[in-house]
């Protein structure tokens, strides 16, 4: 299983189906998952995926309808039933603050479990961490709604042939990671760039209930793994437009355009009980991976590559 993967829970928009619950996906990224936009039903399909309330370390809202965040008081109290030992960070609109509070407070419960409120204001916000930058970029939608974007820092991957060449082992690779440089027998010296080569940091982006913005481009420029709403095909672009939201044709031009290596279409209205139109219209202009999501799948975030489209300022 990979360490990094995306555990669909929910695909439906506004009405859930039989076989579509509302919202609700969940990031693994090492020894981190964030949880984005918990519909009703979320805790079930948890139970279904395989997927604890020790997996979560942070939730993710990107705006406040009810297909986004009434699975929030399932989750919170059962992150707080089950003791999970660290605190979980939420993340929303600080307009919906007022929302987050009531769904946070539904009903009684034992808070055992620390909840550390993260409002956001603005066209932008990024959030610094060790493993990962977190960004929210301002959307466009009736209400306040952000999206999110995971940026990995880039690394250096050693080349064990060179090494080799060089006659470098044990200890003196470590010395070279760590300053940057090795000086030799004979005066030489021998600097990190000699021996290794960049390792790109990886990029996943999430992309809901929006219409076409310079948010939507800024969140998937780059990204190994787009997930992002195709609530609407083509033949329905007025409703898109009118409610705030995007086609699968829009999403794939949005993915193309930003050189995304995997694209994952989601949030499907109940209009459409086939989704074989989504896929049609998505391959007319993306040419990567795309994955037309399904509840209970997961999906693997792309392996490493070895260089990446040059990012754009998402501010």
């Amino acid at each position: 299983m990979s360490a990094r993967e995306l555990v669909v829970l929910g695909t439906a928009s506004q009405v859930p189906t039989r076989h579509r619950n509302h919202n609700g996906y969940l990031l693994r990224w090492d020894g981190e998952g964030l949880l984005f936009d918990p519909g009703e039903g979320t805790q079930r399909q948890m139970l279904h995926a395989g997927v604890s309330a020790h997996q979560i370390t942070r939730i993710c809202v990107t705006h406040f309808h009810g297909d986004h965040c009434l699975g929030l008081p399932g989750v919170i109290q059962r992150i707080n039933l089950d003791k999970v030992p660290y605190p979980v960070t939420a993340y929303y609109p600080e307009s919906g603050a007022h929302w987050f509070e009531r769904l946070r407070h539904a009903s009684a419960f034992h808070e055992t479990v620390p909840l550390v409120p993260e409002p956001i204001a603005g066209e932008r916000a990024v959030f610094p961490g060790p493993r990962f930058e977190l960004q929210a970029v301002r959307l466009s939608h009736p209400v306040d709604s952000y999206g999110y974007r995971l940026v990995e820092p880039d690394g250096r991957r050693m080349l064990p042939e060179r090494l080799r060449e060089l006659g470098i082992a044990g200890p003196e690779v470590g010395q070279l990671q760590r300053d940057g440089r090795l000086a030799r027998e004979g005066g030489t010296t021998v600097t990190l760039d000699d021996v290794s080569e960049v390792r790109p940091g990886q990029r996943a982006a999430f992309v809901m209930d929006t219409r076409l913005c310079d948010g939507v481009h800024a969140l998937a420029e780059g990204a190994d793994l787009l997930v992002i709403e195709a609530t609407f095909l083509d033949a329905d672009a007025h409703l898109a437009e009118e409610h705030g939201h995007l086609t699968a044709a829009q999403a794939a031009r949005v993915a193309a355009e930003a050189g995304v290596r995997t694209l994952v279409l989601t949030h499907f209205s109940q209009r459409y009980p086939d989704l074989d139109g989504h896929l049609t219209e998505a391959r007319k202009h993306f040419d990567g991976e795309i994955v037309v999501a399904e509840d209970l799948m997961r999906v693997p975030v792309p392996a490493r590559g070895t260089s990446r489209k040059p990012l754009a300022n998402p501010g």
